[in-house]
């Protein structure tokens, strides 16, 4: 039986993807198969001797020590897409809130008092204060074309925006995914230049932390709109303040409140909702679950932020699956450990991913824990499991 921990909650529709007679689930399991979490920040830890998996009920793992598990050979897994359309949703919302003045004229109106005719008399006086704009035939740029990304940059041609996307890392695959009429960037300050309002859909990482700052924003449109709905960070607050109040940034949405921006002005800051609605969260439940599953009974990896996509069809019982590192002679030493053991080999697949190997190998018998711990012992192999 395989036991998971629980550290955040999890959509019942997830946990329910793991059937009781195989799975062990709650909150206070002592040494974990696997762990599911949201937002819990597991980077003071301890990490289980024998832990195999990691599963983020979302899309980012700025929460999860990935280098340390990725070390030990331990996937970390999320959900990629599976909550696109409610933070799509949430930055179309930001893009009226923006040029319609929504918030502004609604604490005028819930501010009024008197009479009816007297709130009356007020509101004509007063709606002026709140006219906007339309989107139809404005520059929308979305930076990040993931999931998230695509669905935005659809969203934008659907509201008859012009849309200019960049991102560097697109795949043929996403490519196909989105709308002919999006326009590529070369790059960020190419996308910069003709924005009139600009979204963010990328992960925090090294290279995207303050990715817009005082040198970019000086790119950037006068009366730009900045839309964060991805990660605190990526934006410098700071920077995008000083622009607001240089006339420069015309507003800035997003979704981290913190003490510069709960109150400024041209400032709407929401509360993390991005994913908060209840089909993204049995979206990500459930995909994270299904491959979390598949990853501890079949050894299959699909949407491992630190580790290759394998997945293989079973042509036997008995199958060893190996994490190691990228360098050369592995899969040679390890099928050398197979063959003295006078194991056949019916199939082999291994797929590499930057510093990270795997290999999934099924056998025409049983693989005996010797041999594992072999496999397990060569200089360079972080984990070796039968599974």
């Amino acid at each position: 039986m395989f036991k998971i921990l629980i550290l955040n909650n999890i959509s019942v529709s997830g946990l329910e993807r793991l059937p009781p007679a195989r799975y062990q689930i709650g909150d206070d399991i002592a040494e974990p198969d696997a762990i599911l979490l949201r937002s819990y920040k597991m980077h003071d830890m301890p990490i289980a001797p024998g832990l195999k998996a990691v599963g983020r009920a979302g899309t980012g793992v700025n929460n999860i020590p990935v280098d340390k598990l990725s070390r030990l050979g331990i996937p970390v897994f999320n959900a990629p897409g599976a909550n696109a359309n409610a933070v799509k949703e949430l930055v179309v919302a930001g893009l009226i809130l923006a040029y319609r003045h929504v918030c502004e004229a609604w604490d005028f109106a819930r501010a009024l008092h008197g009479t009816d005719a007297e709130i009356n008399k007020a509101v004509e006086a007063g709606k002026k204060k709140f006219a906007g704009f339309e989107l139809p035939g404005r520059t929308f740029g979305v930076i990040g074309l993931g999931a998230i990304g695509r669905a935005v940059a659809n969203a934008g041609i659907a509201l008859g925006m012009k849309v200019v996307g960049y991102d560097p890392g697109l795949t043929v695959e996403g490519a196909w995914q989105l709308s002919a009429d999006v326009k590529k960037a070369a790059s960020v300050e190419e996308l910069l230049r003709v924005a009139d309002f600009v979204s963010f859909h990328v992960p925090l990482v090294e290279t995207t932390r303050h990715m817009i700052n005082a040198a970019r924003l000086k790119l950037m449109k006068d009366g730009v709109v900045i839309l964060n709905f991805a990660r605190e960070g990526i934006i410098d607050d700071a920077a995008v303040s000083a622009a607001i109040k240089a006339g420069k940034v015309y507003a800035y949405i997003c979704d981290f409140p913190s003490n510069l921006l709960k109150n400024h002005e041209r400032v709407i800051t929401l509360p993390h909702l991005g994913a908060s609605t209840a089909e993204a969260e049995d979206n990500c439940a459930v995909m994270v679950a299904d491959q979390v599953r598949d990853f501890l009974e079949n050894g299959n990896i699909v949407n491992a932020v630190n580790f290759p996509d394998v997945v293989v069809a079973r042509e036997s019982e008995h199958r060893l699956v190996v994490a190691n590192a990228n360098v050369p002679n592995m899969l040679g030493q390890i099928s050398t450990v197979m063959a003295d053991a006078h194991l056949n080999i019916r199939d082999m697949v291994n797929r590499s991913r930057g510093d990270f190997a795997y290999t999934v190998v099924d056998l025409d018998s049983p693989v005996p824990e010797s041999v594992c711990s072999q496999i397990a012992a060569i200089q360079g192999v972080m984990m070796a499991r039968i599974v």
